[in-house]
C-alpha cells in the first residue's frame, strides 16, 4: 500500500514537472503517467477511452497519414514506414513485449510520430488513449 502510494506520487511529480516517468518499464505504469498529466491538464479528465484511441489511431490527420498508415489497421501485426519502407515491428504491447517499456524511446516517437501525422505535439489524452487501444489488441 506504501509502494502504491509513492509510486502515485511519483507520477505526479513527474507529470507536474513535464516529464514522463523515466523508470516506468511496464505499459501500464505509462499509462499512469499519462493519466496524471491528463488530471493535471484538465480537471474534467475522466479517463482514458479505448474507442477513442482506436478512431485516433485510424483516422487520417495531417498529410493524409494516420497512425494505421506505417503500423497497419491490425497494430499486432509489422509494419513499414510508408515513406522510408523500413520494418516496423508490432506496436501492440501483446505482440511485442518490450513496446512501451522505455519511456525516453516512447516519448521519442510519440514527438516524432504525432509531427508527422498531426503536424503537432500529441496531448497525453491522445496518447493516453490510443495507448488505451493498444493495450485491448490481443
Amino acid at each position: 500500500m506504501q509502494h502504491q502510494r509513492l509510486y502515485g506520487w511519483l507520477i505526479l511529480v513527474g507529470s507536474v514537472c513535464g516529464s514522463t516517468p523515466t523508470w516506468a518499464d511496464t505499459p501500464q505504469q505509462l499509462l499512469d503517467g499519462y493519466k496524471a498529466e491528463a488530471q493535471a491538464e484538465s480537471p474534467d479528465f475522466k479517463a482514458f477511452d479505448s474507442q477513442r484511441g482506436e478512431q485516433f489511431f485510424n483516422k487520417t490527420h495531417a498529410n493524409d497519414w494516420s497512425c494505421a498508415t506505417c503500423h497497419t489497421s491490425n497494430p499486432a501485426a509489422m509494419g513499414k514506414h510508408d515513406k522510408t519502407a523500413k520494418s516496423i515491428e508490432p506496436l501492440a504491447p501483446s505482440a511485442n513485449a518490450e513496446r512501451f517499456t522505455n519511456p525516453k524511446k516512447v516519448e521519442k516517437w510519440f514527438k516524432r510520430n504525432c509531427n508527422d501525422v498531426l503536424e503537432r505535439t500529441c496531448t497525453s489524452l491522445e496518447k493516453g488513449d490510443v495507448l488505451t487501444y493498444l493495450l485491448t489488441i490481443q
